[in-house]
């Protein structure tokens, strides 16, 4: 699947840190019965990797991302460890040849008009706006449309269930990015029918 296809598949990206292992599967197996197959999960905390492995071991059905990608030999690790996309922060000259070296897709982070343009420039036209409320949400978006029509966002970052509709609304937004779908009392407690509840009601918002 190249980016595109994989931004398109679920109106929301759960953005996922997992800090008890034996979390990964049963999560990312609640979120796949609600809909959601494309799954971000963060290199945030130590179990990163080994959650990515898990979860493309035992739950095929989901499209794997690796998120906060932040260094080149993250690239490659991700890979190996089953994710078939990233997500980066922001956009450096690294990442870009980190992106290019290993073959996986990258969704780079983005802020300013500035450096959407210089994403761009280097081949992207998927982008995530990060972070998405404090850049100007729904404001930027529809306005950054205008000048550069061609690239199309993952905004990401301060984005809830209540507002989430209105940043699907851009024309320039294929998905969004957010954590409320993982709460994580609810992680704690492995209340995994309230995160399918959760997933289904993201779903649905396509």
């Amino acid at each position: 699947m190249n980016l595109l296809e994989i931004m398109r598949c679920s109106p929301v990206i759960p953005v996922i840190a997992i800090d008890d292992l034996s979390h990964a599967v049963p999560l990312a197996r609640a979120l796949v019965a609600g809909g959601i197959r494309v799954l971000e999960v963060t290199l945030r905390t130590q179990h990163g990797l080994a959650a990515i492995r898990e979860i493309a071991e035992q739950v095929p059905e989901a499209i794997l991302g690796v998120g906060t990608l932040t260094r080149h030999e993250d690239f490659a690790a991700a890979r190996d460890a089953g994710a078939i996309f990233g997500v980066s922060p922001g956009l450096t000259k690294e990442l870009i040849e980190g992106a290019r070296s290993s073959g996986l897709p990258l969704l780079p982070g983005v802020m300013t008009p500035s450096e959407v343009m210089r994403a761009r420039e280097a081949g992207f036209r998927q982008v995530k706006l990060f972070p998405a409320v404090p850049a100007g949400g729904v404001g930027m978006l529809n306005a950054i449309a205008g000048p550069l029509p061609d690239m199309l966002f993952c905004p990401t970052g301060g984005i809830s269930q209540e507002t989430a509709a209105q940043f699907l609304a851009c024309k320039n937004v294929a998905c969004v990015g957010g954590s409320w779908l993982t709460p994580k009392d609810a992680l704690a407690a492995g209340d995994w029918a309230r995160v399918t509840a959760l997933a289904k009601a993201a779903s649905a918002l396509r």
